[in-house]
C-alpha cells in the first residue's frame, strides 16, 4: 500500500511524532493508522527507556491553586537543557501535572505518575514526551499544601518556587514572606525545628576552629555558643533579617503584624542533583585516539 502525505499528516496530528517517524511507522504497519500509533508508542517507550539514565537537572517549577483557594500545589519537572525547559510541549506538560496534583491529591510520586492524563497515565505521557522532544524528562517531586490561613506564593522565573501558609497578616505580608524565603533559603521556620544532628555537626566544626585560637576553655565555650546561635539565625526563617528591611528580623516583622508562619515549602530547579561536567576537549581526544 502506498503511503500518502495525507496519511502522514493525520498520524502526525494524532501523535505529535516527527514526519519521518510517522512515515516509517506507516510503512512498517502497511498504512494502518491505528497500528502505526501503537508502533510509535512502543518506539517511544524504547527511546524513553534509553534516555532514562541521562541527567535531567534543568526544567521548571510550577505552582497551581484550587478554585476554592484551600489548596496549593507545587511541582518540579526536569529536563536536560534550558532550551527544552521553555519548549511549549514541556511547559504544557508541567502545567498539566500540577493540575493533576490538585485534582487527584496523590499520596506520593508513584501515585501521581499513575494518575490519568489525556486518556493515559502521567508516566505514559511523560515517556511519549521524551520520545518526541529527545531529552530525558522527569517529574521529580511535588508538594500539596492545605491552606488554613493566608497563602503566599512566589515564582522567581521558572527556577525557584515558594508556597507559604500564614496565620494572621494579609496577602501582601504572605507574598513578602514567600519572596524572602525564595531569596534567603531558610531550612525551617524556627531553631527548635533544626535537625539536632546538623547542629552537632556544625558545633564540632566551630569547636575545632575555636580550639586553634589557644584561648581558655571557658572563652572557647562562649565562642562556640555564639557561633552556633549565629548559625541558627542564618538558617531559620524567624532568625533571618528581612530582605526588604535588614534591620528587622522576620520574627520581629511577624510579631509586629501579629502573624505566624504555619508552614512553607521551597523548590529550586536541580538542587541536590549532581550535574555531569562535560570536558569536550577530552571527549574529542578520546575519539581521535579511538579512530
Amino acid at each position: 500500500m502506498s503511503i500518502t502525505a495525507s496519511m502522514v499528516k493525520e498520524l502526525r496530528e494524532r501523535t505529535g511524532a516527527g514526519m519521518m517517524e510517522c512515515k516509517k511507522a506507516l510503512v512498517e504497519t502497511g498504512g494502518d493508522i491505528e497500528a502505526a500509533i501503537e508502533f510509535l508508542r512502543k518506539s517511544g517507550q524504547a527511546k524513553a527507556d534509553k534516555k532514562a539514565g541521562r541527567t535531567a537537572a534543568e526544567g521548571r517549577v510550577v505552582i497551581g491553586t484550587s478554585r476554592d483557594g484551600n489548596k496549593a500545589a507545587m511541582v518540579e519537572v526536569n529536563c536536560e537543557t534550558d532550551f527544552v525547559a521553555n519548549d511549549d510541549n514541556f511547559t504544557q506538560f508541567a502545567d498539566a501535572v500540577v493540575q493533576q496534583v490538585l485534582e487527584q491529591q496523590p499520596a506520593d510520586l508513584d501515585a501521581l505518575l499513575a494518575a490519568p492524563m489525556d486518556g493515559e497515565s502521567i508516566e505514559e505521557v511523560r515517556k511519549g514526551l521524551v520520545a518526541k522532544i529527545g531529552e530525558n524528562i522527569t517529574v521529580r517531586r511535588f508538594e500539596l499544601m492545605d491552606i488554613s490561613g493566608e497563602m503566599g506564593q512566589y515564582l522567581h522565573g521558572n527556577r525557584i518556587g515558594v508556597l507559604v501558609d500564614i496565620e494572621g497578616g494579609g496577602s501582601a505580608l504572605a507574598k513578602d514572606i514567600a519572596m524572602h524565603i525564595a531569596a534567603s533559603k531558610p531550612v525551617c521556620i524556627s531553631a527548635d525545628q533544626v535537625d539536632p544532628g546538623l547542629v552537632e555537626k556544625e558545633k564540632a566544626i566551630f569547636k575545632a576552629q575555636a580550639e586553634e585560637s589557644g584561648k581558655p576553655a571557658d572563652i572557647i565555650e562562649k565562642m562556640i555558643t555564639g557561633r552556633v546561635n549565629k548559625y541558627l539565625k542564618e538558617i531559620t526563617l524567624l532568625g533571618q533579617a528581612f530582605i526588604k528591611n535588614p534591620d528587622e528580623s522576620i520574627e520581629k516583622l511577624l510579631n509586629r503584624e501579629q502573624a505566624r508562619v504555619l508552614r512553607f515549602v521551597r523548590f529550586e530547579v536541580g538542587e541536590g542533583i549532581e550535574k555531569k561536567s562535560e570536558n569536550f576537549a577530552e571527549e574529542v581526544m578520546a575519539q581521535v585516539k579511538g579512530s
